[in-house]
């Protein structure tokens, strides 16, 4: 059982955001400030990555531990346990398509946990500057 109405609970899920996260504009601030120049959110690639490289083909991806079912840290919702995991499993299978599809069309792709992120993001700037080499 949820501790809140539907409303409050469709009100907080509202909140949830898909792009300009907090952990996204620090990130792309580490790339900024190497000098890179990059595009957000290219609606035009499958998936809609948040940061790709265009000519060098490189899409990159910040995986949220709880949306994307991170091993180490996504812990599910007690209640409705039946949907999340659905939900969870899901967002997973989409992920491995889309890396999939745009592997077959030549990019390169790169998915960062959220966890790596806040645990050491100048060892994700590295990964992402050693790929554009």
């Amino acid at each position: 059982m949820d501790t809140i109405s539907k409303k409050q609970r469709s009100g907080v899920m509202r909140l949830v955001k898909s792009k300009e996260t907090k952990l996204e504009k620090e990130f792309r601030k580490e790339l900024s400030a190497v000098g890179l120049r990059y595009r957000k959110n290219v609606s035009s690639l499958p998936g809609k990555p948040d940061i790709v490289f265009g000519k060098k083909k490189l899409a990159i991806f910040l995986d949220s531990c709880f949306w994307h079912g991170c091993r180490k840290h996504c812990r599910l919702p007690s209640s409705n346990k039946k949907y999340w995991v659905n939900k969870i499993e899901s967002n997973i299978k989409r992920g491995r398509a889309v890396s999939k599809s745009l592997k077959g069309a030549g990019w390169t792709v790169i998915r960062i946990w959220e966890h790596g992120l806040k645990e050491n993001i100048s060892k994700s700037r590295m990964l992402v500057l050693s790929k554009l080499k």
